[in-house]
């Protein structure tokens, strides 16, 4: 077996120019796809942690059949057993409750329908972007003064849409959680600007105390929203929850939903990116594939005489076939290796410095994400599309090699 690997190590830098050659688009395959790949799952994660910061965090708790139904008397009447289950969770990185409501909003000028969500401004600030992305006015003061508490955040699209600026009055016109009207005059001391259009034209953000009095909510929220240390963290965290919450004695049934089921169409479209880009992957490496079998019949076809001569001094073809195989093994492991460090270095250059999407920011903008990508090195983007790259190539060196096993001595030796 050791002689074999010998001669195939040196039958491979027979030809160097095209064993370089194969080598190089080996690694260059290699290269582009852990990098793209770690690309891929960085720009994920972003897109995921910039959407989960605007509105729903990675996780949410809620009373069952309120993320279909949204009716205001699905509650959590009690949030405080669900926080102290959050403190007990390490990597729970902050949380906050909010409650909802669709009311009737109105100016001097307009009305308007849209969603009004009670939060608690300090936790708030925690968990979302909703206090950096004030545009004019302010954010509620910590902790919030009697004037903050009849203060509103205005969606910019719903602002310009009711003729609103701030210091302005609105009225909420809604019902309240016991059926009653639900009715108040705030002032609109913030406008907002998140680059979603639709979150930007259809909420206005009250304190939740104030929410609680005006929709006659007691002390129920809707929402426990939740933001993990980091993403991979959210399935531990929504497995503890779920166990805690089905021992406890809440008089509601709650569930606990994550950042994928709150928000189906984002993983939707990572989904059709993932789709799109395998479909240029694998074209990439069937390009490699047909390099090396063309690296191969070229080889058989040179080394035919060769081979004619070994089979009639009693050479086996099953060992020849053997040899031309380690030979392809070789070649693409050198390539694969060459490939993934040269990859590793380049994708963790990037991770620490990061890809500007020059000409991109307002598109980014407009799903809350920033204009600086960072790719991420991992176990998987780093080992997946090489292993496929050499068991393709491998693959594709088997039939020049079932060749020889249809060789005839004295017809080769003639070549």
């Amino acid at each position: 077996m050791l002689i074999d690997v010998k001669m195939a190590w040196r039958n491979i830098w027979r030809n160097p120019r095209r064993t370089i050659l194969t080598v190089l688009a080996i690694a260059f395959a290699c290269v582009l796809l852990v990098f793209m790949l770690s690309f891929q799952f960085g720009s994920y994660d972003t897109m995921i942690n910039a959407s989960v910061k605007i509105n729903t965090g990675h996780l949410q708790v809620q009373a069952e059949g309120y993320q279909s139904r949204k009716k205001m008397e699905l509650v959590i009447s009690d949030p405080r057993p669900v926080e102290r289950m959050l403190d007990g969770i390490a990597s729970v990185s902050a949380y906050t409750c909010r409650a909802r409501g669709f009311a009737l909003i109105s100016t001097e000028k307009r009305s308007y329908g849209a969603m009004v969500v009670g939060v608690e401004p300090d936790r708030e600030a925690r968990v979302s972007t909703l206090k950096d992305i004030v545009q004019k006015g302010r954010y509620w003061n910590s902790p919030p003064t009697p004037e903050d508490l009849s203060g509103a955040l205005v969606g910019r699209l719903l602002a310009r849409n009711l003729g609103a600026e701030v210091g302005d009055e609105i009225t909420i016109l809604g019902q309240g959680r016991d059926g009653s009207v639900a009715a108040t005059v705030l002032t609109v001391q913030g406008i907002y600007a998140s680059g979603m259009d639709e979150f930007d034209r259809s909420a206005v953000h009250i304190p939740l105390a104030t929410f609680q009095e005006v929709f006659f909510m007691d002390q129920a929220v809707h929402e426990v929203v939740v933001i993990a240390d980091r993403l991979s963290s959210v399935p531990s965290i929504k497995a503890t929850l779920q166990n805690q919450l089905a021992r406890s004695a809440a008089p509601e049934k709650l569930t606990v939903l994550d950042w994928d089921e709150l928000m189906p169409g984002l993983r939707q479209a990572i989904r059709m990116d993932l789709v799109s880009g395998s479909i240029f992957y694998m074209i990439l490496i069937m390009v490699v594939a047909f390099s090396i079998l063309n690296t191969f019949l070229m080889a058989i076809l040179e080394r035919t005489h060769e081979f004619g001569v070994m089979m009639a001094v009693g050479t086996q073809p099953g060992r020849l076939t053997r040899l031309v195989l380690t030979e392809s093994a070789g070649m693409t492991l050198v390539g694969v290796m060459a490939g993934v460090t040269a990859g590793c270095l380049l994708t963790w250059y990037f991770q620490l410095h990061g890809i500007e999407i020059s000409g991109s920011a307002e598109l980014f903008k407009q799903y809350g994400i920033p204009p600086r990508l960072y790719p991420q090195l991992s176990l998987l983007s780093a080992s997946i599309g090489p292993a496929v790259v050499f068991v393709i190539t491998f693959l594709s060196a088997l039939y020049p090699a079932l060749k020889i096993r249809r060789l005839k001595p004295v017809e080769a030796m003639s070549h």
